[in-house]
C-alpha cells in the first residue's frame, strides 16, 4: 500500500501511528497476522540543480573579400575612334559601350582592381599607336567608363607613364588623384615625390585591410629628368621593394603587389621575373598581379619558408585594345577570394583562378570592338572577327573558336580556367 503525499479518510486505520506529517511519503506492506510492518520511511532528497558550464564566446565569422582584376587597358587610337562614334550629342568620347559586356562581373566584385596603361593628359594631343607612334595620352572619359564600370584600384606603373613627358605624368597623377578623392579609389604606381611613394596606400573591404604597391620595370627609355620630384619604383629597386612589402604586411592583413615586367608577345616566362616573384611572397605578398606582355601568361602558388603560400599571375595580357595578333586578343581577369579566419586571424586564398576575356572586333576599322568574357562569346562571334581584314596576312592574324581555346589552353593551366562565369 501507497501513503500518498496527502490524507485521506483511510488514514483512520493509522491514527496510532506515530506520523506527525502526510508530508512525508510511506512505502510498506501489510503482514499476514494483520498487523501493520514497520513502514519504511523515504525521505525526499532535494535534486541538485544541473551545473552549467560559463557560456563560451561565439566565434568570429570568416572575413571575405572577393576581388577581381584586369590586364592592360591599352587604348589604341582605334579604341577611342569607337568611342568617338558612341558618342552623343554634346560627347567627345564614350567609352562605356567597350565594356558593358564584362560589366556585371566587375561590379560584382567587393574589390576590382584595373592596370591603366595609358595617362590622361588633358592638355596634350589624344594619340594612341596612329600610325605606328607607340606615344598613348588617353581622354579624360576612359576614366570615366571604368570608375563607372566597378574598378576601385588603378596602378599606374608602366612603360607608357613618360609618353608625353615628366608635365604630362604630373598633369595625369593629379588628375586621378581628384577621381580617387571624389569616388573612394585607391590610385598607386606613379607618385608627385618620394614621400608620397612611401605612403603605402592601404583600403579596408569588408573589415580586411589589403595594402597596395606597384613597380615597373623600364619607361621605354625615358628618364624622370635630374630636378623633378617624380618617383616611380623600378623592379630593380629590391632593396625597397623588400623594404614597402614588409612595412605593408606590418599594417595590412593581405599585400597586393602589381608587376608591370616580361618580354612583350610572349607566353613564356622568364627565370628572372619567378626569381623576383618567389622573393616578393617570400617577404610578404599575398598576391602579385602580372601585366605588360599583351599575352596571358601561366600562374602558380608559390610557398614561403615557413609553409605559407602566395599566389603570382605572371601576366593579365590585355583587358583592351586594338592589336593585330591573336595571342593579344585574349586576357585574363584574375578571380580569386580572400580569407581571413575568424578564428585565427589566418590569411589565405580560395577559389582562385582566371576568367578569359576576348577583345572582339570587326571588318570595318576595328567596328563593334567590346571585350566579352568567355562565357559570353560564341563560335559565331569569333568566326566574325575583323583580325583577318585587320593586317596583311600573316602567322597569327587568323582566328576561330578553336584558336581562341588554343590560345587559353596554352596560356592558363586546367585548374585555374573560369570558363561559366
Amino acid at each position: 500500500m501507497m501513503f500518498r503525499k496527502f490524507c485521506t479518510a483511510a488514514t483512520v486505520l493509522f491514527a496510532a501511528a506515530a506520523f506527525t506529517s502526510c508530508s512525508t511519503r510511506v512505502v510498506g506492506q501489510m503482514g499476514d497476522n494483520t498487523q501493520p510492518m514497520q513502514p519504511t520511511v523515504v525521505t525526499e532528497t532535494p535534486t541538485e540543480p544541473p551545473t552549467t558550464e560559463p557560456p563560451t564566446e561565439p566565434v568570429p565569422e570568416d572575413k571575405r573579400v572577393h576581388v577581381i582584376a584586369a590586364g592592360d587597358n591599352l587604348i589604341h587610337y582605334s579604341v577611342y575612334k569607337n568611342a568617338e562614334k558612341h558618342a552623343g550629342p554634346g560627347e567627345n568620347y564614350n567609352f562605356k559601350p567597350l565594356y558593358e559586356p564584362v560589366k556585371y562581373l566587375i561590379e560584382g566584385a567587393d574589390l576590382a582592381i584595373l592596370n591603366q596603361e595609358t595617362i590622361i593628359s588633358q592638355s596634350n594631343e589624344v594619340r594612341g599607336a596612329n600610325g605606328g607612334a607607340l606615344l598613348f595620352n588617353s581622354p579624360p572619359e576612359v576614366a570615366d567608363a571604368v570608375i563607372d564600370l566597378g574598378f576601385d584600384v588603378f596602378t599606374m606603373a608602366n612603360n607608357h607613364l613618360l609618353d608625353f613627358g615628366a608635365s604630362a605624368t604630373i598633369e595625369s597623377i593629379n588628375f586621378w588623384n581628384e577621381k580617387a578623392a571624389s569616388h573612394d579609389l585607391t590610385v598607386l604606381g606613379a607618385y608627385l615625390n618620394e614621400e608620397d611613394s612611401n605612403n603605402i596606400r592601404v583600403r579596408e573591404v569588408n573589415g580586411v585591410k589589403i595594402a597596395f604597391l606597384s613597380y615597373a620595370e623600364h619607361l621605354n627609355g625615358f628618364e624622370i629628368p635630374y630636378d623633378s620630384p617624380l618617383r616611380v619604383v623600378m623592379n630593380h629597386e629590391t632593396d625597397v621593394i623588400e623594404r614597402q612589402i614588409k612595412e605593408a604586411n606590418e599594417i595590412a592583413d593581405v599585400v597586393i603587389v602589381a608587376a608591370h615586367w616580361g618580354a612583350e608577345d610572349t607566353t613564356l616566362v622568364s627565370e628572372d621575373r619567378i626569381a623576383l616573384a618567389n622573393q616578393m611572397v617570400n617577404w610578404g605578398a599575398d598576391v602579385i598581379l602580372g601585366a605588360h606582355t599583351h599575352t596571358a601568361e601561366t600562374m602558380e602558388w608559390i610557398e614561403r619558408e615557413d609553409g605559407t603560400k602566395g599566389f603570382v599571375f605572371y601576366s593579365m595580357g590585355n583587358f583592351i585594345c586594338c592589336q593585330t595578333d591573336n595571342f593579344n586578343l585574349v586576357g585574363e581577369m584574375p578571380d580569386f577570394d580572400i580569407v581571413v579566419d575568424g578564428a585565427t586571424g589566418e590569411v589565405r586564398l580560395e577559389d582562385v583562378g582566371v576568367i578569359p576575356n576576348i577583345i572582339h572586333y570587326e571588318v570595318g576599322d576595328y567596328a563593334n570592338l567590346a571585350v566579352y568574357p568567355y562565357s559570353k562569346y560564341t563560335p559565331e562571334m569569333a568566326a566574325a572577327h575583323g583580325i583577318p581584314y585587320a593586317v596583311p596576312a600573316g602567322t597569327y592574324n587568323y582566328f576561330s573558336y578553336d584558336v581562341l581555346n588554343e590560345i587559353i589552353d596554352n596560356a592558363i593551366p586546367k585548374e585555374f580556367q573560369k570558363l561559366d562565369k
